[in-house]
C-alpha cells in the first residue's frame, strides 16, 4: 500500500489535467504551476531542468508565448498508469494545435512523468520528447494554415 489513496491520486491527477486545460485556453500558466510544491524540480529534455515552482512558472509562462507553443492550447491524457506504491503517474500527453481552418487534428506527444507529493501538488514533472515527429507535424500544421488562409 502507498502513502496516498487510489482515490487521491486520482482526485490530484484530475486536477492537474484541469489545471494544463484552463492554462493552455487562458495562456495564463499560473493555476498550472500552482499544481506544484514549492521545491519542485521539472525536467524537459530540450529545455533543461527548473528548480520550484516559481522557476517552472516563469519558464512556462515565457515559453509559451512563443511559435509554435502559443499554438499548443490542448493537452488531451491519451493513456496514464498510475504506480500507486510511488505516487506516480506516467502518461501519454498529446500537444494539440489550434485549429489551422482546415477542422483536422494536429498533436504530437510526449510521455510525462510526474511525481505526487500529497495536498493535491506534485514534486516533480519530466517530459520527453521525440522531435522526429514533431517537426513534420508542424510543419503540417503551416502548410494547412497558409492553405486556409489563401481561401480566405
Amino acid at each position: 500500500m502507498g502513502q496516498w489513496s487510489r482515490s487521491e491520486l486520482d482526485a490530484a491527477h484530475e486536477k492537474f489535467q484541469a489545471a494544463a486545460a484552463t492554462a493552455g485556453r487562458s495562456g495564463d500558466w499560473r493555476v498550472w504551476a500552482d499544481m506544484f510544491t514549492e521545491d519542485a524540480t521539472y525536467i524537459e529534455h530540450h529545455y533543461g531542468k527548473f528548480n520550484g515552482r516559481e522557476e517552472i512558472y516563469k519558464w512556462i509562462s515565457e515559453t509559451m508565448k512563443d511559435f509554435p507553443y502559443n499554438e499548443m492550447t490542448e493537452y488531451p491524457h491519451d493513456w496514464c498508469v498510475c504506480d500507486e506504491e510511488r505516487g506516480w503517474w506516467i502518461c501519454q500527453i498529446e500537444n494539440r494545435f489550434n485549429d489551422p481552418g482546415d477542422g483536422k487534428i494536429y498533436q504530437a506527444y510526449n510521455l510525462t512523468v510526474l511525481k505526487y507529493a500529497g495536498d493535491m501538488l506534485f514534486s516533480s514533472e519530466e517530459d520527453a520528447y521525440n522531435p522526429a515527429n514533431f517537426g513534420p507535424m508542424v510543419k503540417d500544421w503551416l502548410a494547412a494554415k497558409k492553405a486556409h488562409a489563401a481561401k480566405q
